[in-house]
């Protein structure tokens, strides 16, 4: 299916979202926004699915905000703003938050709202040419909506540097900071998705979603009492699973499980 800014297509069980502005370089609008956040709902009520790869069209990942949109919210009240930025926060959350794992297939430039969609994937993968960067101040901006998901990824002490400076970052420090996860040559990029998306559904399905949902819970707060009480909660209610009870049986029976 396409649209004017996204290509979206399935294959088995795999969806693969494609930003397609390249003569844009990717850029956001509200219109992009609004797309890209209903596909994402929609993937996530398609039972048929297990995995979301989100990609780029182009020689760009995204390079942030397209500047015609930025020019139109110059004009905005502050409640026109505000709500602007409502639909960009939801955007984020609901990628953070997708049931279904997410990896992120990163070329070129990845600027701005660009870095929170990477951030907020659970995989990402980036070429050895693309590069980062939080350029907000360099405009008399900020990356607040964003905030959240990329201080999640790199911590606060380098986002003290990176939110305060603009600085490109590039790949390899992108790895290093744990913004991406691996970087490879730009010729092996789709190569290694593939990769990926097949020791991704070699697992069982039902517990990937229920490590994401363990990861939201278990990293979020303090080691206490709740906390240990939910963790075996939630072990003993997966190997009750008729799914954990395959895999193990395949596991001693030297087979391949069921759902594959």
């Amino acid at each position: 299916m396409q649209t004017e800014r996204l290509i979206t297509t399935i294959e088995g069980p795999v969806a693969r979202i494609t930003l397609d502005r390249p003569e844009l370089r990717n850029a956001f609008d509200d219109r992009l926004i609004a797309e890209l956040t209903g596909t994402l709902e929609r993937f996530e009520q398609d039972r048929r699915l297990r995995l979301v790869i989100l990609s780029a069209a182009g020689t760009s990942f995204s390079a942030g905000a397209d500047l015609n949109w930025m020019r139109r919210t110059a004009a905005y009240s502050w409640q026109e703003n505000f709500a602007d930025a409502q639909r960009l926060g939801r955007l984020m959350q609901t990628l953070d938050q997708l049931a279904l794992p997410t990896l992120a297939q990163v070329q070129g430039a990845a600027l701005g709202g660009g870095v929170g969609l990477v951030a907020a994937c659970d995989i990402a993968v980036a070429a050895d040419t693309a590069f980062f960067a939080l350029a907000e101040v360099k405009l008399g901006l900020i990356p607040a909506v964003i905030s959240p998901y990329v201080i999640r990824a790199i911590g606060a002490r380098a986002a003290r540097r990176y939110f305060l400076t603009g600085e490109r970052i590039t790949a390899q420090e992108a790895l290093r900071l744990g913004l991406v996860h691996e970087v490879v040559p730009n010729q092996q990029l789709d190569a290694r998705l593939a990769a990926l998306v097949r020791v991704v559904l070699d697992n069982g399905p039902q517990a990937v979603r229920a490590a994401k949902r363990l990861i939201r819970t278990a990293g979020s707060g303090a080691i206490d009492a709740a906390l240990i009480e939910e963790t075996a909660r939630r072990i003993a209610e997966q190997r009750a699973s008729s799914e954990a009870k395959e895999g193990v049986s395949a596991f001693l029976e030297k087979r391949k499980p069921d759902w594959h």
